[in-house]
């Protein structure tokens, strides 16, 4: 780790700002530009493991890919001491985690506010054919303005990149808290996966709190695959019904019955008479609105029928073994 005052490839370091995977994030000095910037350098123990490189080369192309308010701009690499590195553009703001935890819950005409132009900056990268995948308050600043800038791209996935981890294999992207379903279940993930991790965003937004927590990863991960929806607006009564619905609709459990696309969830905010309220009632369901939990019900079922069977199946031998009859 550098220190204050150090150099890196010209570069002057003015601060460690984070660690973000396997890699540090600095502020830094360009003496070139005469700016502040940002420099993510990768540790050296991820730099001889191929997925870890893989896909921070893949950051690299996506980040310098992106032009857009909401994106934090890629402003070149390289590689210094066989060290890759990327530059992006120093941001000055708070994370969205720093307002959360500060002043949560918000009022609903704010976080939608925020939300909106969040969503805004997704809609865009997914029409230039990337998909975050790791989506929390941690990875957006918000500027004095009100700006939100959405930061860290290094789980980002384009659909000109090959797959670099091997489902229920490798390590499991994202983070617990705002990780879709499909994502626990080691798949890749889409257009939707990012819809939900907005989805959550918004809840905690208006909630104070994520919808799913618990004492550790594997706890709140298997909440998302088999715990109920929770209904926003009866734990927030402020909370209109209309965005209740547009939060709960984001937060389906099967990809196939959340908003298409980013574009479908703005059209759901900005004319919030268009929403079906119906979906209010399946929050807080039962397994059989739930895939998940019916399917975990329905093996727990077959499991114990399993073992009811057995445990006959045992009595009558032992009987047959003692009289020579069933």
């Amino acid at each position: 780790m550098f220190k204050t005052g150090d150099r890196f490839d010209g570069f002057e370091i003015r601060s460690h700002i984070a660690r973000g995977g396997m890699s540090d994030i600095y502020r830094a000095f360009d003496p070139a530009a005469q700016r502040d910037v940002v420099l993510k350098i990768p540790d050296a123990s991820g730099l001889g493991d191929p997925v870890q490189f893989e896909r921070f080369q893949r950051e690299l192309e996506v980040i310098q890919s992106l032009h857009h308010p909401t994106i934090q701009k890629g402003l070149g690499s390289g590689i210094f001491e066989r060290t890759p590195y990327l530059v992006a553009e120093y941001v000055e703001g708070r994370s969205l985690r720093e307002i959360l935890d500060s002043e949560a819950p918000l009022a609903p005409e704010r976080a939608v506010d925020l939300i909106r132009k969040i969503a805004d900056g997704i809609a865009y990268c997914h029409e230039h054919d990337v998909i975050h995948r790791d989506l929390k308050p941690e990875n957006i600043l918000v500027t004095a303005a009100g700006q939100p800038v959405i930061l860290d791209f290094g789980l980002a996935l384009n659909r000109k990149g090959r797959r670099v981890t091997y489902p229920k294999f490798s390590s499991i992207a994202g983070t617990p808290e705002y990780m879709a379903p499909e994502q626990v279940d080691g798949q890749r993930g889409d257009k939707r996966t990012d819809v939900y991790a907005v989805g959550i965003i918004l809840y905690e937004m208006l909630a104070g709190q994520p919808p799913y927590g618990g004492d550790n990863p594997m706890a709140v991960m298997t909440q998302h695959l088999y715990r109920p929806i929770p209904r926003l607006d009866k734990e927030r009564p402020a909370v209109p019904e209309p965005l209740a619905a547009v939060v709960i609709r984001c937060l389906q459990k099967k990809p196939d019955d959340r908003f298409e696309d980013m574009r479908a969830f703005l059209q759901a905010l900005d004319h919030p008479e268009t929403v079906d309220l119906s979906i209010l009632e399946t929050a807080g369901g039962s397994p059989a609105g739930n895939p998940y939990l019916r399917n975990q019900v329905l093996l727990a079922l077959a499991i114990s029928l399993g073992i009811l069977l057995a445990i006959t199946l045992l009595a009558l031998v032992l009987q047959w073994v003692r009289t020579g009859r069933f």
